[in-house]
């Protein structure tokens, strides 16, 4: 287990996509995906998440996905494998399948639908933490999850000694801050917006879980790199100079417009799983402007 406050890591870590080929996970494509955010400067890797349509992935899927990255990344990068469910007892069985796969850590989301209460998710996030031979990070998304960790629980949570950490997706800055201002060092926080990431670095965070790293690895690196080298100006200037596409790719529900980007890169099909479906042509052309105008593609 973990001690209170460790890092799992620091920087920037990408949260892939899942490619698909006539329904089916495309292997390859995932492990090429894998190789190239590492050459990209991605300081890890998180498989099996929201962007990787972990809602319609099988845990055996789940476990696949995590152990192919595991293999390519050959301990170059932390592997941090998705394992929420609003059923306990399923992620908690997540959690071994994950850990047994070879993941460095888990990403474990709020549990939805159920509308637990604070000593519920308290006894939920403690329950996975206590299955997993690997340390957990909390995931707070409340416009996917429809609801929120209670600020008065973090204490808590932070005080397991395999909780070693959060995602912050809420959108939320102030909310955010009194997570810092609760915890300190005891829980480090990840920026789950790419339009956040300078500003929460600045109040404290230690890195961003990133959707636009998919394409842009090497960006979401720098301003994380610029930043802790005591270089804010140059992380500002990389921050702002990918506002445009930060905000592109969440233009829709997530993945669907960073699936389509990828796609135009060359780096999978533009296939998702339903209720998920591909963008609209003018939607597309759209994403395959702004692409060009930032020489991503031709």
């Amino acid at each position: 287990m973990s001690t209170p406050g460790s890092l799992l890591f620091r920087g920037s870590a990408t949260a892939l996509i899942t490619p698909f080929s006539d329904g089916e996970i495309d292997f390859d494509c995932f492990a090429a995906l894998v190789e190239s955010n590492i050459r990209g400067g991605a300081d890890a890797l998180v498989v099996a998440g929201t962007t990787g349509e972990a809602s319609t992935l099988c845990p055996e899927e789940q476990a696949a996905l995590c152990a192919c990255a595991v293999q390519v990344a050959a301990g170059r990068v932390p592997v941090i494998g998705g394992a929420g469910s609003n059923d306990t007892a399923h992620a908690c069985a997540l959690a071994r399948m994950m850990c047994h796969a070879g993941c460095d850590g888990l990403l474990c989301v709020t549990p939805y639908y159920n509308k637990a209460t604070q000593r519920g998710m308290e006894l939920h996030f403690g329950a996975i933490a206590e299955a997993s031979e690997k340390p957990i990070i909390l995931y707070n998304v409340p416009s996917r999850t429809g609801c929120e960790i209670p600020l008065a629980a973090y204490p808590a949570l932070a005080a397991h000694p395999n909780i070693c950490g959060v995602k912050e997706a809420s959108g939320n800055v102030t909310y955010a801050a009194h997570v810092i201002a609760a915890c300190g060092d005891s829980l480090p926080l990840y920026s789950g917006c790419d339009a956040l990431t300078l500003p929460l670095l600045c109040l404290g965070a230690v890195g961003v879980i990133s959707v636009v790293g998919n394409i842009i690895p090497s960006v979401m690196h720098a301003i994380c790199a610029s930043f802790f080298a005591g270089d804010v100006a140059s992380a500002a200037r990389a921050q702002l100079g990918a506002l445009a596409l930060m905000d592109a790719t969440m233009a829709q529900p997530n993945p669907i417009p960073i699936k389509a980007a990828c796609a135009m890169m060359g780096l999978c099909r533009e296939e998702l799983r339903l209720p998920l479906c591909p963008m609209l042509p003018g939607q597309r052309r759209e994403l395959a402007g702004l692409l060009q105008k930032y020489g991503i593609t031709q």
